[in-house]
């Protein structure tokens, strides 16, 4: 079994083999361009070859820019177009692509990998670790009366919301989510690429949409939803804010929309407080909560000194890397929001998997959460608590980034 990389001669034949690994045809023909796979960049894909030479397995990655907490972007490897043809499942092929994967990302110097699992038994063993959440938000609209703030409330009435056309904005989006996304721990950047394509899930595709657009009182677009109606519901793509006020009054629009019975939130944040702003604090419905990026550390000390910290603190972490190898214990510590990490042979306070790093990375999973569940092994029975303390992030991570 070869493992190669691929380049743009291959994109045919690693766009059929990967349909077929899912059972799946492509969207449209090759010729004419794709749809999700249309920004494949074929110069980080790899094809796993049997030796007869037929293609049997398919990897790919994405460069993206992830944002940490405390507001620090850095490369990140944004992992796709994974697949086996069923014929040759359990034969190593799978191992031996993700492997490879990890060996060229290091190479380009990206200390982190991510990924969306499609099934969320598979990554765990590579090494990647669930570490932000989704959810969708269902609001039935006769209980969508909004509540009397009771104390300092964010002034939404200062801006305005325009309705557009989904093929009539593209710039505006673009501009909106890449503003959103700097200050979003958890989030991806949408390469140019992405929206010039209409690579993706609606808003990036180009698939028909309406599109509420916030502009702040100054007239600068700083928030939109993306939505459709069908049979009574609206649904909303997602919503993009730049401040708790847009968020709100492209809220009210939504809920407000006439002939509309019930309206849908996709990828909500579980802890927003939009709920709390319902009369009816049953009004708003939490379902499909599951995880959605999932973070895989290459390079811990690089990783733990490149995100800002929001306590200051002393820990030492013993990390096992057992699908490369590796095994490394380390010295955290973090002052003034900043950290050092050096390699250390100090008495370990927390073991644990690199996968469960990854999850407690972005400050979306508590490491008390993971110790409770098995998972890491506190040594000194206040090492969880600091480790809360030290991990937390200061805004709660979240990605809405298909890819």
């Amino acid at each position: 079994m070869e493992i190669r990389p691929t380049t743009d001669e291959d994109f045919e034949v690693f766009v059929e083999t990967v349909h077929t690994a899912f059972g799946q045809f492509p969207e449209t023909p090759v010729a004419e361009g794709g749809r999700w796979w249309s920004a494949l960049e074929m110069d980080r894909g790899l094809l796993a070859v049997a030796p007869d030479g037929k293609p049997v397995g398919t990897a790919a990655a994405y460069s993206f820019e992830l944002t940490l907490p405390g507001g620090t972007l850095v490369p990140a490897s944004g992992v796709t177009a994974v697949g086996v043809l069923p014929s040759h499942r359990r034969r190593g092929v799978l191992s031996a692509m993700m492997r490879r994967q990890l060996a060229d990302v290091r190479e380009r110097g990206e200390f982190l990998s991510v990924l969306l699992a499609s099934e969320a038994r598979i990554y765990g063993r590579f090494g990647y670790g669930p570490a932000t959440s989704t959810a969708r938000l269902t609001v039935e609209r006769h209980k969508a009366e909004w509540a009397a703030p009771r104390g300092e409330a964010a002034d939404d009435g200062a801006g305005s919301v325009e309705v557009l056309r989904r093929d009539g904005c593209g710039e505006i989006l673009e501009a909106v989510y890449d503003r959103y996304r700097r200050a979003q721990p958890g989030a991806l950047s949408r390469p140019h690429r992405w929206w010039e394509l209409g690579a993706g899930q609606p808003p990036v595709a180009r698939k028909p949409r309406y599109v509420a657009v916030h502009r702040d009182a100054d007239g600068t677009p700083d928030g939109y939803a993306s939505y459709s109606i069908e049979s009574g519901t609206l649904t909303v793509d997602e919503t993009i804010a730049a401040d708790d006020a847009a968020f709100t009054a492209l809220a009210r629009y939504a809920l407000g929309h006439d002939l509309v019975t019930k309206v849908v939130f996709r990828h909500h944040p579980a802890e927003h407080p939009l709920r709390r702003q319902l009369d009816d604090p049953r009004a708003g419905e939490v379902g499909g909560l599951t995880d959605w990026l999932w973070v895989r550390l290459l390079d811990v000390p690089r990783a733990l000194t490149a995100r800002g910290w929001f306590a200051d603190g002393e820990l030492v972490l013993d990390v096992d890397d057992p699908f490369l190898g590796e095994h490394g214990r380390y010295l955290l510590t973090v002052r003034d929001g900043g950290a050092e990490c050096v390699a250390t042979d100090r008495r370990p306070d927390l073991s644990l998997d690199v996968r469960d790093l990854g999850s407690v990375y972005l400050g979306g999973t508590r490491p008390s959460t993971l110790v409770r569940a098995g998972h890491i092994r506190a040594h000194d029975p206040a090492a969880a608590a600091r480790a809360d303390a030290l991990f937390a992030s200061d805004v709660a991570p979240h990605c809405l980034h298909w890819f």
